[in-house]
């Protein structure tokens, strides 16, 4: 069956070598490469849709004479340009059953369709086949599959590729060395692709400026700040002249490390060089003015953008729009979401989806479903996120049922809910008591393949708690860990509460040194419970003892705790309870 089956084999070159006693070293003899590979120069196919280009598909199968493979693997390129991969992948079994041999060149437009398409284990099985015909592979073939590795979030598995294809003697070009760069620092390896990059230099391929911006941008996501600025004084010096994609990169992390001064020097550096900013650079420093409460600021740089010349995207008036909602100016904000609707930037799910969690986050709930509505019969079409923000507004004022309609309508949409849609019904139906449903939703979620996260058992637990129902939150409670579950700081503060609140007192004073035992480190909120605990049950004694242990961890007492005391001491006429504690 050949490449049409996945491999069961290990995806490196190792591994393919044993199994293919054919030489995969560059220079070997053993093997010729059949390149024919289109000319540059001639001409491309166009076409308006997929159908043209089936049609001359099946006539160019069935000429006589059969036209060359160039012709086929031009067409071939055009149709996995217009990204119909599995089409692409169905010509190419058509061809080989007619007999047309295929070269390294269209074996590589199959496994870029692989790829694109996530099977990258069938990418390695046309490198499997590429060995078989003693065809040999080239440095495209390489950088397809360690591009589809490290895409899919399989970096390790792409850096061992890497390793072996140097090892064989293939000399990695500047996109491949790209590549493994940008998937080390996808996964926080941001010391290992700098590393990876001296190691470009040392071996003749000198770093360009997607290198550094890829570098520099992870060193500002992991907060190395100064290391990410003295790389690009680097970059500088070694003659790469940043373009407006590493300002913009720059300006976003000095924007976010809240480096004010140096975010103008920058700017100033960037107009200076004749760089000029784009539609990203301008939104980025609307995001900082919004982030930081400086609406007018923001407002300001919109209107400067628009005098040089740069048109605002969506995002930019997301950002604006969201930047208003923070403040509680919803009004404001719809007047943005209005001119977009007017003007000739398009609205998106995401605009739609700011002005709904706004609305929810001030109670003005009806607006917010108003506005949903507008939007299922107008588009863009509400996702997950914004039916999630509507429930959960829905659920915040009580109002269950009709949050219950919603998550069935989801579901009949097409849409799927998350563990997100989930917490936030279990959690409104538990603040409201009605733990039969809240149950239901739990077992929804279990039936529907989603695994609960301790999230959802908190929630649950704190529910039954409230609800009188110790029994069952103790079972939930001590069955945790049978499901692969440890219990956090806030599930055994809700467990704490509730036997508290029972008058068990004194198994929450158990289970609170249980906690550290079991490596959850005790907070703020874990001893005030405790203490309101021991509070409630009239150990005032105990309750001291935990405060000054408290105290001396460095945590203080909350208003609660605080007003219990004073309400104790100031119910204390006789000054027994001053002579107790003293």
């Amino acid at each position: 069956m050949g490449w049409w089956t996945r491999s069961t084999t290990s995806s490196t070159l190792r591994l393919l070598q044993l199994r293919n006693p054919i030489s995969i070293s560059p220079t070997s003899s053993k093997c010729f490469s059949t390149n024919t590979t289109p000319s540059k120069k001639k001409p491309r196919y166009v076409f308006d849709n997929i159908d043209d280009a089936l049609s001359l598909f099946n006539r160019l199968l069935y000429t006589h004479p059969r036209p060359s493979l160039v012709q086929f693997t031009q067409l071939l390129a055009t149709i996995v340009r217009m990204k119909h991969y599995e089409t692409a992948i169905s010509m190419l079994r058509q061809t080989e059953l007619l007999g047309i041999h295929h070269d390294v060149y269209t074996l590589n437009v199959l496994l870029n369709c692989f790829c694109h398409l996530d099977r990258v284990g069938f990418g390695f099985s046309v490198l499997g086949k590429m060995f078989k015909l003693c065809l040999q592979p080239d440095t495209v073939t390489f950088n397809t599959l360690i591009n589809g590795l490290s895409i899919r979030g399989k970096v390790a598995q792409a850096v061992r590729l890497f390793d072996d294809m140097v090892r064989e003697g293939y000399q990695p070009s500047l996109i491949t060395y790209n590549t493994i760069v940008n998937g080390l620092c996808k996964i926080g390896h941001t010391t290992h692709a700098i590393r990876l990059m001296r190691t470009m230099e040392e071996r003749g391929c000198p770093p360009n400026i997607v290198t550094y911006s890829t570098i520099i941008d992870s060193l500002y996501k992991d907060k190395l700040v100064t290391e990410a600025l003295n790389l690009f004084s680097e970059m500088k010096g070694k003659g790469i002249q940043p373009d407006v994609f590493t300002y913009s990169l720059l300006l976003h992390g000095m924007c976010n490390a809240g480096q004010w001064e140096d975010v103008i020097t920058l700017w100033n550096e960037m107009l200076a060089n004749n760089c000029k900013p784009d539609a990203v650079s301008y939104t980025i420093l609307v995001d900082a003015a919004c982030k930081e409460g400086k609406i007018l600021e923001a407002r300001d740089t919109i209107e400067r953008m628009i005098q040089h010349g740069v048109q605002p995207d969506t995002v930019t008036y997301n950002v604006l729009m969201d930047g208003y909602c923070l403040q509680g100016k919803m009004d404001k904000a719809r007047n943005v979401l209005n001119s977009m609707v007017i003007g000739r930037c398009v609205p998106d799910v995401w605009s739609y989806t700011i002005m709904v969690n706004g609305y929810c986050k001030y109670r003005r709930v009806d607006e917010a479903m108003k506005l949903f509505r507008e939007m299922s019969q107008n588009g863009p079409f509400p996702d997950s996120v914004t039916y999630n923000a509507l429930i959960n507004g829905l659920s915040q004022q009580g109002r269950l049922s009709v949050a219950q309609e919603l998550f069935k309508e989801m579901s009949a949409c097409g849409l799927i809910p998350d563990l997100i849609t989930y917490s936030t019904l279990l959690h409104g139906f538990c603040k409201n008591g009605q733990m039969y449903k809240a149950l239901g939703i739990f077992k929804g979620m279990q039936n529907s393949g989603l695994k609960p996260h301790i999230v959802h058992y908190s929630i649950l637990i704190d529910g039954l708690c409230n609800a009188g129902q110790l029994t069952i939150a103790r079972e939930l409670f001590s069955g945790l860990s049978l499901k692969g579950l440890q219990p956090n700081v806030y599930t055994y503060t809700i467990m704490i509460k509730g036997l508290c609140k029972a008058g068990l007192a004194n198994e929450a004073y158990a289970l609170f040194r249980k906690m550290e035992a079991n490596g959850c480190l005790l907070d703020s909120c874990s001893y005030n419970v405790m203490i309101q605990g021991f509070l409630q049950n009239s150990d005032v004694l105990t309750a001291v003892k935990i405060l000054d242990e408290m105290v001396s961890k460095g945590f203080s007492a909350d208003i609660s705790t605080a007003t219990m005391f004073v309400e104790l001491l100031c119910s204390d006429k006789t000054g027994q309870l001053i002579h107790e504690i003293v």
